[in-house]
C-alpha cells in the first residue's frame, strides 16, 4: 500500500483556537448577563451561529456577527451601543491573537515533510488563516495549502486528487470527527483523529469504530509513525 499525500487540519490540531472562542464566549455571556442566564444565552448563541454558517461559513468574523445578532435579539433590537463596541473590539483581539503551535507539532511535520506530500486543509476565514499559517512558522513544509468553505467527500476528492495522487493514497488528520475523518474516509482516504481537549459543539459526531483506515492517536506526535507502518 502507498501513501504519497498527508492532509492536516490547523485549528486545534497544529495550533490552539477553540480555547480562544471559549474565552471570548464567556465573556460574552458576562457582557449580556443583565439580560439572561448562562442556559439562556449561550442556547441562543448557539442557534443563531449555526444559522449563520451557511451565510458566514466559520471562523472569527462570523462568530463576531454571530455575536452581535444574539445581542441584539435578547435586547430586544436594541443592544446598547457599548455592548456592540465590546463584542467588536473582542472579535478584533481574536483576529490579533498569537498564534501558539500545540507540542510536538513542529517535529512531526518536520518528519513528514521528509517523506510524504503535506497539504493544509482547513475551513475559516481566507485572511485570518492565512495570517495564522504564517505566523505558526510551518507554511514552508507545506506543498500545499487550502482554506475551504466546507470539508465534505467533494473537498477530499478535489484536494487530494489536485495536490497527490487521489483519497486512496492519502492520510487526513486532525481533531474534528465531522470534518476531518468522516468525510475524508468516504472519500477513500485514511483518517486519524487527534483530540483537541474542548470541541466546538458543531464538529462533534461518532467515531467510525471498526473502519480499517480510521486511526485514532492521543498526539500529533505519533503520526509518523502511524503512517510509516502503513505505507
Amino acid at each position: 500500500m502507498t501513501i504519497t499525500t498527508v492532509g492536516l487540519d490547523a485549528d486545534d490540531t497544529l495550533w490552539h483556537n477553540e480555547t480562544i472562542f471559549r474565552l471570548t464566549h464567556a465573556r460574552f455571556v458576562d457582557l449580556l448577563d443583565d439580560h439572561g442566564d448562562l442556559e439562556t444565552i449561550e442556547t441562543r448563541l448557539a442557534e443563531v451561529e449555526r444559522r449563520n454558517l451557511r451565510l458566514y461559513g466559520y471562523g472569527v468574523k462570523g462568530f463576531t456577527l454571530s455575536m452581535i445578532e444574539t445581542a441584539m435579539e435578547l435586547c430586544d433590537g436594541g443592544a446598547p451601543p457599548e455592548v456592540v463596541r465590546e463584542i467588536l473590539a473582542a472579535g478584533r483581539e481574536m483576529l490579533a491573537h498569537p498564534v501558539e503551535t500545540l507540542p510536538g507539532v513542529t517535529e512531526a511535520l518536520a518528519a513528514l515533510s521528509e517523506k510524504y506530500r503535506l497539504v493544509l486543509i482547513t475551513k475559516g476565514d481566507l485572511m485570518d488563516q492565512e495570517r495564522k499559517v504564517a505566523a505558526s512558522g510551518l507554511g514552508e513544509l507545506f506543498a500545499a495549502v487550502e482554506i475551504v468553505s466546507e470539508k465534505d467527500r467533494g473537498t477530499y476528492d478535489r484536494v487530494f486528487a489536485r495536490h497527490g495522487t487521489g483519497p486512496a493514497e492519502a492520510v487526513m488528520a486532525g481533531n474534528s470527527m465531522k470534518s476531518d475523518v468522516l468525510p475524508a474516509l468516504e472519500a477513500g482516504a485514511f483518517a486519524v483523529h487527534i483530540p483537541y481537549h474542548v470541541t466546538w459543539a458543531h464538529e462533534l459526531a461518532d467515531a467510525p469504530e471498526g473502519h480499517h483506515r480510521y486511526g485514532a492517536l492521543e498526539t500529533i506526535a505519533a503520526l509518523p509513525a502511524w503512517i510509516a507502518e502503513r505505507a
